[in-house]
């Protein structure tokens, strides 16, 4: 197959499936604030927490400039913009303590773990201005994941795929129309789970110890699969013959899979600065089965 059939082959594929996409980062950040005579503690409290929220979307918009070289200035002021503009989710706090300051007395100091989520609408402006970007190893990290139709009757085996377009962690699942979800990567034959940028990749192949074949009961299903540029925390699983069955609830399954080990790391050459920011995205895909 050639590169150009390649490529018609998985915009066709991208466009036969329901996809959903949210793309973040995940990052450690530090806050305080000092009560003084117009705050109370759980006043002051609360502004640390709102310090360090605040810093958490500078810490990732500096990273983002630094590590994602757009060159188009549009694109990188879309890229900021989104940013500025920018959601933020306590994943985690980390450490937190009241102290004496010698000159603003009683003083809370806290460290997150936190989500920051850029704006949506931001976010498909500047897709939408450079399609390409999606694939390009420079850019925030971007994982589609697709499967070979959009609906199965029973007896069709799915097959789901997965292409980022940089090296990426990936927890991979399928939860079925009964609410059961299973982990198609990792699994037993394939317990590696870090994929390189620009290469397809296909569930189940050949090697897997299991197919997903279509069977009762029927209805909406999901494949979902969670990347970051760091290792995606770990949930509850068990193994079951060749599958293996997620034990952890569905509700807390994005925020374990966030429970990231964010490890600092030189953010560019040329500043020497270390950020502890970890790029992160989930994709989900719904298919249809019936009889």
């Amino acid at each position: 197959m050639n590169k150009r059939t390649l490529i018609a082959l998985i915009l066709l594929l991208l466009a036969a499936s329901t996809t959903f996409a949210a793309q973040s980062s995940i990052t450690e950040a530090d806050g305080t604030a000092c009560m003084g005579d117009d705050k109370s503690k759980k006043q002051t409290e609360q502004a640390a927490l709102t310090d360090a929220k605040r810093k958490a979307v500078e810490q990732v918009s500096s990273y983002l400039t630094s590590e994602s070289k757009v060159v188009n200035f549009v694109l990188e002021k879309d890229l900021l913009a989104a940013y500025t503009h920018a959601e933020v989710k306590l994943i985690q706090e980390v450490s937190k303590e009241w102290y004496k300051d010698p000159g603003s007395g009683d003083c809370f100091k806290m460290k997150i773990k936190a989500e920051v989520i850029p704006d949506t609408a931001a976010m498909e402006k500047m897709k939408a201005q450079s399609p390409a970007i999606t694939d390009d190893p420079s850019a925030p990290l971007m994982v589609k994941a697709w499967t070979d139709k959009k609906e199965y009757k029973h007896g069709d085996k799915i097959k789901v795929y997965i292409m980022g377009n940089k090296p990426f962690y990936a927890r991979v699942l399928y939860r079925d129309a009964a609410g059961e979800t299973i982990q198609l990567l990792p699994n037993a034959h394939r317990s590696e789970n870090y994929f390189n940028g620009g290469t397809m990749y296909e569930v189940p192949t050949g090697n897997d110890p299991f197919e997903l074949e279509v069977s009762p009961p029927f209805g909406d299903e999901n494949v979902i699969v969670y990347a970051s540029t760091s290792p995606v925390g770990e949930i509850s699983t068990a193994a079951r013959g060749g599958i293996i069955a997620v034990k952890t609830s569905p509700k807390d399954l994005g925020m374990k899979t966030r429970s990231i080990k964010v490890t600092a790391k030189l953010a560019s050459k040329a500043s020497g600065s270390t950020t502890t920011t970890a790029e992160f995205f989930e994709d989900q895909v719904k298919v249809t089965t019936g009889k």
